[in-house]
């Protein structure tokens, strides 16, 4: 499975990556923190905290959503969109 993150401002995709993950599916996956983070690495990105919505997004509609209110620190851009494919 792999894991899209991108970055957006003003409904336009900024900057993006993709991490691949050896589980096949959502369900399967035990911890977020890992997939996210490295998203964050690569994006160069503070982590945001991953609340229990998220993970239900990413097992219901495989894909989630960071806003200002999920991250400690102040960032530039609109939302952070992680998506699985």
């Amino acid at each position: 499975m792999k894991v899209w993150g991108r970055i957006r401002k003003d409904n336009k995709t900024i900057s993006d990556c993709v991490f691949e993950i050896p589980e096949k599916t959502a369900d399967a996956v035990s911890d977020w923190n890992e997939p996210i983070g490295e998203i964050c690495r690569k994006l160069d990105l503070a982590r945001p905290i991953i609340l229990k919505k998220h993970i239900d997004d990413f097992e219901k509609f495989s894909h989630t959503h960071f806003k200002q209110r999920d991250f400690m620190e102040p960032i530039d851009f609109d939302r952070l969109e992680i998506e699985l494919f």
